[in-house]
């Protein structure tokens, strides 16, 4: 009989003083991994230390609750989930306890991650071997739980070859120091090995990356024996590891990175091994159906990517020089700066999820991630592994871990359908079968988990199954740890994640043209690789809610979970009406940067906006949705009475007043409105003659809040030779009825602008702020699929950078020479590309790089009531810190008005568009007729209308 819910909780509860969750949102967080399976849990327990989890496991074994440790939760194969009490080790047990470069030692708690490790190694010219694609958000945990392995792997090892000795707790609360040797060990462990020595020492398979079963044959005499490598691999299956001592490796002084193009996947796995006796630190394979678009690489259509490390750059350069020689690619080219090499690996590393959608965009799915052969066999294993996909209808693109004879695969299995389930058992046993004929191991890194545990008799036969199952029985007698994982596992195809999604399409407004107008497929896309849980900055910006808060609810996955969780009905249960996706998007700050940054294309921004409109469809909305949702039509009223309304504004009672009618955070400071809008100043200005037209889309932000950038614009256009044309009063972009889910309100307007633009229906668009941009760029045509004028209107926008480079290439911008600082807008960055504006810049002399990251306010989001602390800890994430460091007499540089904005109200700085800067750097009485000059004189149509 279950034990009540109720009692569970109140047990954990009162035993433990970390948090005990069993709120709908908790567990919908944690129902799936980055795998093909789900497993509702009753509970979530994130112990703050080992007695935490000691506590946790004694309550759970007197109630007869299982209990699953979990990580980063980007397991692949099912092992991180389950129907019990899960365990968060990320949210606390996330010290490094010591590090001793003299012993080359680490002691480390389960959660912490593996690039905090290595950052604290690396001033000691240190690191940590293993090394998953996943290095910025896998824990060290999760890597002992699926002896995890990663790229460096042919030079370092596994997890295993770098554990010390671990801490460990049983299914109960039992503590056990394990290492070398057996002086601390489940009782029975030291017989159990004895009677079966002739077994454990012919029963394995004689290659670099076995990790499926159980490693049995580390109990031999011969190896120590060693149950702490035991224990590596066995997927939380056997006791909580709550500290580990690993050890570090010597890290090149220098790194150089031999790329060598061949004929196809299987000539590049052939001369794989061959490259082994020359010590290289990686041999990674990929083909060219999976690195789509990479110019930067070789002649070919397979690449080994093998990285080589010295004590100088010239000696790690001469290393890969020689490893080209040997080899007999194709072509080869060797890379030495680091920004070139980063480039190459994020192509490596992404692959995780951009394999999860075929080059024609189909799905494609883990199940078979990540076999191993022996690498001499790697060859004639690729060629009948393709054999045996076409013989299913099926199609995969294989990467990964050449050099130890490790593939990686997502798979276009349909997992929809009973007859698509039907196939994905059978391939899955038939490439069983094929990879024990090569000698191989089902699993070569992630570990078995559901999808491969029950075939682990096809690779070792009953005999050493039993084995395993009387293993697993000496550590935990009860089956409490992680049950239906390795041993007496679950059916592979069982626990399916999309069998819980609605069988039809649900009704939606935008088109999600790449998911085949499917919400479902489109929430689908998420695979929990978990990039998304990114803790340190870069150039990346997904997901800025998740760096401010360390909260799972609040990462692109955690809200991907949320959704299918809605969609499945059975956690999360009221549908588009749940308070908790409601909540969990309230701190998404659309940026889109998950569009881009995340390797399978999620849209968050799009997602929230979908969500919010059917949420609050028939009801009341928050104040703020009609205030800033609103804010184009309330600044044109406002605009005829911008110096009355400016000087009440700076009147505290009135400011105090609208703010919170506005639903507008108290301590935001109110926009100054334009006394002469733009489109006033552009309908009374005296343009100049001549000049080829162009349309400069007069957007709300610059129109009312910021008409210096648009004059700004103008100007520079005139000097490039062009004709700046305004379209008519009343197009808009629709952005804030976008970003606010006033999807009908959004459609409406987005209509209207279509009927409007008339003539000019097609001609390039300038258009000066990035979200407006972006949102003509991508939520037009996606609100409106159906009208041809909307993807016109897509295709036709450009940045002023991208019009002036690709319509006015001869220009010579002014020569300025000054270093920048400031913040490529988030929507430029995930939608629009910077790159046009980076050779601008270049060209005109204005040295160094903008931040990344996002600014924190996003439109309406840093105005609105309870979003201030999420706000400024994204802008002190990147852009104040890269503001307070910049050069003296550096120019601020912010294209988007809400980046512009922040920086003023959080630093007292003021940041201006790049169209700013270089018309202030243009002759004074400069007219039109530069380089490529001609047309008609200009027509400023609709300007005075």
């Amino acid at each position: 009989m279950a034990t009540p819910h109720a009692d569970l909780v109140q047990q954990l509860t009162g035993a433990v003083r970390g948090e005990v969750r069993s709120d709908a949102t908790a567990r919908a967080l944690t129902t799936m991994d980055a795998s093909n399976y789900r497993r509702v849990p009753r509970a979530v327990v994130a112990p703050r230390d080992a007695e935490d989890i000691a506590e946790t496991l004694r309550v759970c074994r007197e109630l007869g609750v299982p209990v699953v440790p979990r990580g980063g939760g980007t397991s692949i194969a099912g092992q991180a989930t389950g129907t019990g009490v899960v365990l968060d080790l990320t949210r606390h047990m996330r010290r490094i306890l010591e590090l001793d470069h003299a012993s080359r030692t680490a002691v480390v708690q389960p959660g912490v991650v593996l690039d905090d490790l290595r950052a604290a190694a690396a001033p000691y010219g240190l690191t940590f071997g293993p090394d998953p694609s996943t290095h910025s958000r896998c824990t060290l945990g999760g890597m002992i739980g699926n002896n995890s392995c990663g790229s460096h792997s042919v030079a370092w090892g596994t997890t295993a070859d770098n554990v010390h000795s671990l801490r460990v707790l049983r299914y109960g609360g039992e503590a056990l120091h394990i290492g070398r040797g057996l002086p601390d060990a489940p009782a029975g462990l030291r017989e159990f090995a004895a009677p079966h020595l002739a077994l454990l020492r012919t029963g394995f398979p004689e290659l670099p990356r076995r990790i499926s079963g159980y490693a049995l044959d580390a109990l031999l005499p011969e190896h120590g024996p060693d149950p702490a490598r035991a224990l590596c691999g066995s997927e939380g299956t056997l006791a909580v590891v709550t500290e580990a001592t690993v050890r570090l490796v010597e890290t090149p002084a220098a790194r150089a990175l031999a790329v060598l193009g061949y004929a196809d996947e299987s000539a590049a796995a052939e001369a794989a091994p061959g490259l082994l006796p020359y010590g290289p630190l990686t041999v990674e394979g990929m083909a060219a159906d999976l690195v789509r678009g990479a110019a930067e690489l070789p002649r070919g259509a397979a690449w080994l990517f093998v990285e080589t490390g010295g004590a100088t750059p010239a000696e790690a350069r001469g290393r890969a020089e020689e490893i080209t020689r040997a080899s007999d690619a194709l072509d080869t080219t060797v890379v030495t700066d680091p920004a070139g090499m980063r480039a190459l690996w994020r192509v490596r590393e992404d692959a995780a999820g951009t394999a999860t959608r075929t080059p024609d965009g189909s799905e494609a799915w883990p199940g078979w991630e990540d076999c191993a052969v022996p690498p001499a066999r790697l060859g004639p294993y690729l060629r009948d592994f393709r054999a045996l996909l076409a013989e299913h209808g099926l199609r995969g693109t294989p990467y990964g871990h050449f050099g130890d004879g490790c593939i990686h695969v997502r798979i276009d299995f349909d997992l929809l359908t009973d007859q698509g389930v039907a196939r994905f058992r059978r391939f899955s046993e038939d490439q069983a079968a094929l990879v024990v004929a090569h000698g191989g191991s089902l699993s070569g890194e992630h570990g078995d988990g559901q999808a491969r545990a029950e075939l682990l008799p096809r690779m070792y036969g009953e005999e050493m199954v039993h084995l395993f199952t009387r293993f697993k029985d000496l550590w935990d007698p009860d089956g409490g740890l992680n049950p239906g994982i390795l041993v007496r596992p679950a059916r592979l195809d069982e626990n399916l994640r999309f069998a819980v999604l609605p069988k039809r399409p649900v009704d939606v407004a935008f088109g999600y043209p790449q998911d085949g107008g499917d919400f479902s497929a489109a929430v689908r896309r998420c695979v929990g690789v978990a990039k998304c849980r990114t803790e340190k900055p870069g150039t990346d910006v997904m997901c800025p809610s998740f760096r401010a808060t360390g909260d799972e609810a609040h990462s692109t996955r955690g809200r991907a979970r949320l959704l299918h969780e809605m969609l499945a009905g059975e956690v999360i249960t009221d549908g588009w009406r749940s308070t908790e996706v409601r909540d969990a998007l309230d701190l998404c700050l659309s940026c889109k940067g998950c569009r881009t940054d995340c390797p399978v294309g999620v849209d968050m921004a799009t997602y929230k906006a979908e969500f919010l409109h059917h949420h609050y469809k028939g009801r009341l909305r928050p104040a703020a949705h009609y205030a800033m949702g609103g804010l184009p039509r309330w600044l044109r009223l406002a605009a005829p009475f911008a110096r009355v309304l400016n000087t009440l504004a700076a009147a505290g009672p009135f400011a105090a007043l609208a703010k919170r009618l506005a639903g507008v955070d108290p301590r935001r400071t109110l926009p100054v409105l334009a006394p002469r809008s733009f489109r006033r100043w552009f309908g009374r200005r005296r343009a100049p003659g001549g000049g080829t037209p162009v349309v400069l889309w007069p957007d709300t932000f610059t129109d009312h809040l910021a008409p210096q950038v648009g004059r700004a614009a103008v100007r520079v256009l005139e000097s490039a030779g062009r004709a700046p044309v305004l379209p008519p009063r009343g197009v808009c972009c629709g952005l804030t009825y976008v970003s606010t889910g006033r999807l009908d309100a959004a459609r409406s307007v987005m209509r209207r602008t279509l009927n409007r633009m008339g003539a000019l229906d097609g001609a390039p668009v300038v258009v000066l702020e990035p979200s407006c941009a972006a949102t003509l760029r991508t939520d037009l045509p996606e609100l409106l699929p159906d009208d041809p004028r909307a993807a016109r209107l897509a295709s036709s926008v450009r940045t002023l950078a991208q019009y002036l480079e690709e319509y006015a290439p001869d220009w010579t911008p002014p020569r300025l020479d000054r270093p920048v600082a400031g913040q490529t807008h988030c929507h430029q960055h995930a939608v629009l590309g910077d790159g046009a504006e980076r050779r601008l810049r270049a060209k005109a002399g204005l040295s160094g790089e903008l931040s990344g990251g996002c600014c924190g306010l996003a439109g309406n989001f840093g105005f609105e009531k309870g979003h201030w602390d999420v706000s400024v800890a994204c802008a002190e994430e990147q852009l104040l810190p890269s503001v307070r460091e910049a050069e003296p007499g550096a120019e601020l540089l912010a294209d988007g008005f809400s980046c512009r904005t922040q920086l003023d109200q959080l630093a007292g700085r003021r940041a201006r568009h790049l169209a700013e800067v270089l018309a202030e750097g243009l002759p004074r009485q400069e007219r039109p007729g530069g380089p490529g000059a001609s047309g008609a004189p200009g027509n400023s149509s609709g300007a005075t209308s």
